[in-house]
């Protein structure tokens, strides 16, 4: 039986990605997962994935997977996600915030100045979609004195990657989770951010198809890359951690606490954290 059976969570930005990936890894340990993103037709993404197609493989794995077209940029469909959380389930014990609205320019090597102002977007999906999804998720956790807020990031947050509005939600985000879990703390429920490195996405395998010279690049050197479903695993291991509120407000490299655990990736991979080559986290947990 799997350490999540019972336990209820939401992954945001699921259809395909990191967030599919966290969504399978849940799965395997018997979770309920509401999976959103905005793709529910096969073929709609110029990527593949929908989030009907992540929640029939989180029932395969084990778990109970529920699709639930959301557009984070909408106030009032994360409004009835959560709405729909509270109303079938009665709590919700875990939020992965991952949605983020990549553009296609973004690994292109061009200022921000030659790049449109659209790009602006990832501040709406990717920061203020995060603080939106926690403030739900904060009205359901805290009375129950319990849960686990996660915010995806990485070591763009303090290491310069691909572009200035990329580096400035990242940064946002950590600083968001650290202060968020100041004021969570009193009510037992724990914020906090986890650092990926390179991810075989269906996003990242296309540009590194697209151009051989990046496997060359520290950023997106395959060596150091992981799955989509590690961070999963690594946060499966954080839920039931009876210590979690101690990490609360901390910023975090997936891979180190990933060691921390004895969490491989899914070929049996121990995945290298690359703090000594991307930099560290500033914030640490809050006491």
């Amino acid at each position: 039986m799997g350490s999540l059976v019972g336990k209820v969570a939401v992954v945001t930005g699921a259809s395909r990605g990191i967030g599919k990936g966290i969504a399978l890894a849940l799965g395997d340990e018997g979770a309920t997962v509401y999976v959103t993103g905005r793709s529910v037709q096969p073929g709609s993404h110029p990527l593949p994935g929908t989030v009907g197609e992540t929640a029939a493989e989180v029932d395969r794995r084990g778990g109970r997977g529920i699709a639930v077209q959301v557009d984070h940029a909408d106030d009032e469909q994360v409004a009835a996600l959560f709405e729909q959380v509270e109303r079938e389930q009665g709590r919700l014990d875990l939020l992965v915030n991952n949605a983020f609205s990549l553009p296609e320019d973004l690994t292109e090597p061009r200022p921000f100045w030659e790049k449109p102002l659209s790009n602006w977007e990832m501040v709406d999906v990717g920061v203020r979609s995060n603080f939106v999804a926690a403030w739900h998720a904060a009205r359901l956790m805290t009375p129950r004195r319990q849960g686990l807020i996660v915010a995806i990031s990485g070591f763009v947050g303090v290491t310069y990657t691909y572009g200035v509005v990329f580096g400035t939600c990242k940064s946002a985000v950590d600083r968001m989770a650290r202060d968020m879990a100041i004021e969570l703390r009193p009510h037992g429920v724990t914020s906090l951010s986890l650092w990926q490195g390179l991810t075989f996405t269906e996003r990242a395998r296309r540009n590194l198809a697209r151009d051989p010279s990046m496997t060359s690049q520290q950023v997106t050197d395959p060596a150091i890359g992981c799955s989509p479903e590690f961070p999963g695993r690594v946060i499966a291991a954080l839920s039931v951690d009876p210590d979690l509120l101690e990490r609360s407000g901390g910023t975090f490299i997936t891979a180190e606490v990933a060691a921390d655990y004895g969490i491989t990736d899914i070929d049996g991979r121990v995945i290298p954290s690359v703090r000594a080559q991307r930099g560290s986290p500033i914030w640490s947990p809050v006491r």
